[in-house]
Order: C-alpha cells, then sequence, then structure tokens
C-alpha cells in the first residue's frame, strides 16, 4: 500500500491524515476489500512518525468498520462498506437541509463541519 506523504504543517493531526486517507481509498475501491495494510512500525518507519500515530489510525478505522485487525496475520481492508455509511449519508442529507432552511452557504456550512471536527 502507499500512501500519500503526511502534511507536517496542516493542522489536522497525522494520525487523522492517515486515517482519512486510508477510508476515503477503501470508499473509492483504490484500497480493495482484503487488501493487506503494512505493519503498525512499517508505516510508522515509512512516514516518519511515531508507531502510536499509525496504531491509534489502525484503531479508528477498525472502530469505524474500515479495517479488520486478524492478530498476527495482519490488519485488512474490510470486506462489507463500513456499518455507519447509510446513516452517515442520512445524516449529511439532513444537515444540509438545516442549513439550507437557515441561509447558509455550501462554504459556511463546511466551516461549521471543520470547527466541530476538531477535537
Amino acid at each position: 500500500m502507499t500512501v500519500l506523504p503526511l502534511d507536517p504543517g496542516s493542522p489536522e493531526p497525522p494520525f487523522e491524515q492517515l486515517r482519512r486517507q486510508v477510508a476515503t481509498r477503501a470508499a473509492s475501491g483504490d484500497l480493495p476489500p482484503g487488501t493487506r495494510l503494512p505493519t503498525v512500525r512499517g508505516l510508522a518507519e515509512q512516514l516518519g512518525v511515531a508507531s502510536g500515530t499509525v496504531a491509534r489510525a489502525y484503531r479508528e478505522l477498525e472502530a469505524d468498520g474500515v479495517v479488520v485487525t486478524e492478530g498476527r496475520r495482519g490488519t485488512f481492508v474490510a470486506s462489507a462498506a463500513p456499518a455507519g455509511a447509510p446513516e452517515a449519508e442520512q445524516a449529511a442529507a439532513d444537515y444540509v437541509a438545516v442549513v439550507r432552511r437557515l441561509g447558509l452557504g455550501v462554504g459556511d456550512a463546511v466551516r461549521l463541519v471543520e470547527r466541530e471536527w476538531t477535537p
């Protein structure tokens, strides 16, 4: 698996950049189901980050249903779409309806999501 470099100047934490990259590539099919991901240590070395950064991204991806970890066998892209995908789509549709009703534009709506996303 080739990952895009992480942006050290980004306000988005490195673990989130990695989580987002893997989730996006899995959703698009660029990382097909069953693809074995690199080990935590191996990917950390490749990216020049701490092992804990990669481990956190993998834990969050597993919690989201994007990947599955099979002990010593490794971590793999899950065979099905994340269980929350339809729920997320409905939440997005509901949010769009509300912000439109309030007269907000796309830029304002995105800024609100980004503000809430930041821990």
